[in-house]
């Protein structure tokens, strides 16, 4: 549930960024997309050490 919603967070931020850089939509669409998958990756890593920390 954690990398879900870091997903999704990353992808905001991503697009945000990039708009504000004045980006054309491709730029867009490639900053939300990385962006997405480098804050899914740190969730699921989160979501891996929480659920060790809980057994």
């Amino acid at each position: 549930m954690i990398f879900t919603i870091a997903g999704l967070l990353g992808a905001v931020l991503g697009a945000f960024r990039a708009k504000k850089r004045g980006g054309n939509w491709a730029d867009i669409a490639q900053f939300a997309v990385g962006h997405a998958i480098a804050f899914a990756l740190i969730g699921f890593i989160l979501t891996l050490i929480v659920h060790r920390m809980a057994v």
